[in-house]
């Protein structure tokens, strides 16, 4: 990302109602994954900081960022030191040691999806899961996905392809951000049509505005732990490296 769109994400993160209703949902359908008590979480790709607060209860959190300024902006409202590392090839930890990885927002930055996916396989432990969420829809393109350097948005086919393709078993895929699917289209539009190219949609809206968008993609976080969404914004995904054994009714319809 640009260095200015990290200072943007380290001053509104814990407000907007974007990454509050990402954790919300993050939150939900981590707290069903039956993790170990002493669980082991690594976040790939953790920006300036504003998950490692709900990751941390569930487990021991680590966190990998390349960008010195977002380490040090983490650093300053943390006080945790987050570790220098990348996709595919550069995340210092140790094979077989964690429980949970999460990438929030993150493949869509990577060039080597598929190979970034197989090399996280051998970080887990047997029987852990990775969470990720990306952005949905190529047709939605814009400004929006420049200025963040995004080199791709995903359909729903796209990602379990990589996914399996990686070697992973799929319990959860779903839309997420379902109810403001519409705004965000009008928005993608408007960012076609603005002259100076530059996108909307980064700052944090009037706070009754706010408040209400909020409300409604926090929602989601009622219903993804129990069923997919047929359409959204972006994308959520639950997987594995173990073989599917017993996965219930509803992990088989979050799947298909």
């Amino acid at each position: 990302m640009e260095l200015d769109a990290y200072r943007k994400m380290a001053e509104t993160e814990d407000e907007h109602w974007w990454f509050c209703g990402r954790r919300a949902i993050g939150e939900a359908v981590i707290a069903g994954l039956d993790l170990p008590p002493d669980a082991r979480i690594l976040e790939i790709g953790a920006g300036t900081g504003g998950n490692i607060a709900m990751l941390e209860r569930f487990g021991e959190v680590q966190a990998v960022e390349m960008s010195d300024l977002a380490r040090q902006i983490a650093w300053e409202k943390t006080g945790r030191e987050f570790l220098y590392g990348y996709l595919p090839d550069h995340v210092p930890v140790a094979p077989g040691s964690v429980d949970l990885i999460c990438l929030f927002d993150v493949l869509e930055h990577v060039a080597e999806d598929e190979a970034s996916l197989t090399a996280m396989r051998d970080l887990l432990k047997p029987g852990g899961r990775i969470v990720l969420t990306v952005p949905a829809h190529q047709w939605l393109w814009s400004a929006h996905d420049v200025g963040l350097h995004h080199m791709r948005r995903y359909s729903r086919k796209l990602l379990r392809e990589r996914i399996e393709k990686a070697g992973y078993r799929i319990e959860r895929l779903s839309y997420t951000n379902a109810a403001l699917l519409p705004v965000a289209v009008l928005a993608r539009l408007a960012d076609r049509l603005r002259p100076s190219g530059e996108a909307s949609g980064q700052a944090t809206p009037p706070k009754p505005l706010n408040a209400a968008m909020k409300a409604l993609f926090s929602a989601e976080s009622l219903i993804l732990p129990k069923a997919a969404l047929p359409f959204g914004v972006s994308l959520l995904a639950v997987f594995g490296k173990e073989p599917v054994t017993a996965l219930n009714e509803a992990d088989r319809r979050w799947a298909a």
